[in-house]
């Protein structure tokens, strides 16, 4: 049984790492998200305080025992007023490997600090559908490098706060070293690249086809 006393896991991971849930609010907001994959979530919870159904990704055992507690997890989402209702699901595998999810379902794949997201997982996303990446393990800069997918807005983050620029996109994502942008290399090494002009996280649109879309 479990102890209704034990600290939660997602609200000791969201101390050490600060909240994120004003960052999907925002997204779900501005794009009308309201179904996203979340690979390598380990126990960050905190897209599901926004967007109404969210599928997490992750072998980790700790992640395994958490969202396999749904007590927990529904008691922990009660704290957000905004999230009575919204379903989770938790998958416990490698992203890297086919998923039981149908293609072209989600609204939104979320790679955060979780290795090569889009590349193992684009088929899942909707056409039109967003990806929400860093550069920490290379996603974003591999992302910047697809002909179908389309910057829609740079992350900024300071002082807690979360800020979508959509203006001037042309000045993100410039690398500094000219020949550094190589998909190839970016996936060896396992890290982005470094650039002009730096943000949080980025969001990318997937193309229906080829052609400029609108943010």
């Amino acid at each position: 049984m479990r102890n209704a006393d034990a600290p939660s896991p997602w609200k000791a991971y969201r101390e050490s790492i600060g909240d994120r849930s004003p960052l999907f609010a925002e997204i779900a907001s501005v794009w009308g998200v309201a179904d996203a994959l979340y690979p390598g979530s380990y126990v960050d919870l905190s897209p599901s305080s926004a967007i109404r159904s969210v599928t997490y990704v992750d072998t980790d055992r700790r992640a395994v025992g958490y969202f396999r507690d749904s007590d927990r997890v529904q008691a922990d989402l009660a704290d957000a007023a905004s999230s009575m209702g919204h379903v989770v699901e938790f998958i416990g595998s490698d992203y890297t490997k086919p998923l039981p999810l149908s293609d072209d379902r989600f609204d939104l794949l979320i790679s955060l600090y979780a290795g090569p997201v889009w590349d193992s997982c684009r088929r899942y996303v909707k056409p039109d559908g967003l990806l929400l990446a860093n550069t920490s393990h290379g996603d974003a800069s591999i992302a910047a490098l697809d002909p179908d997918l389309q910057l829609i807005a740079a992350v900024h983050h300071r002082a807690g706060r979360y800020r979508l620029d959509t203006q001037d996109l042309h000045t993100y994502l410039v690398p500094k070293v000219g020949d550094a942008a190589n998909a190839e290399r970016i996936r060896d090494s396992g890290r982005g690249i470094a650039y002009t002009r730096s943000a949080y996280a980025y969001v990318f649109r997937r193309l229906s086809r080829r052609g400029s879309v609108q943010p």
